[in-house]
């Protein structure tokens, strides 16, 4: 299990399209990725969960991955979020 935290540093913060883009990279990878943020902590393949943190532009989240591909998955997906998501 690893873990890396990420500033997410877009306009609109993880709202819904780039929430979207983050789930759909999210369940490229094999392993379980979670997401946390303010003492929550959600699924990462989950659009409601990921949406129900609320998180916002300059927030510091955490990602965990378990798995085979868990490194890849932490690389991958804060290469996303430190890109805003391509917006």
């Amino acid at each position: 299990m690893i873990s890396r935290s990420v500033r997410v540093e877009n306009n609109m913060g993880l709202h819904a399209r780039p929430a979207t883009y983050f789930i759909q990279k999210t369940n490229s990878y094999q392993s379980s990725i979670w997401i946390e943020c303010e003492g929550g902590r959600v699924n990462a393949k989950s659009l409601l969960g990921v949406l129900s943190l609320g998180i916002n532009q300059g927030m510091e989240i955490s990602l965990i991955a378990d798995g085979d591909d868990e490194e890849e998955a932490v690389t991958g997906l804060a290469s996303l979020i430190q890109q805003g998501f391509s917006e």
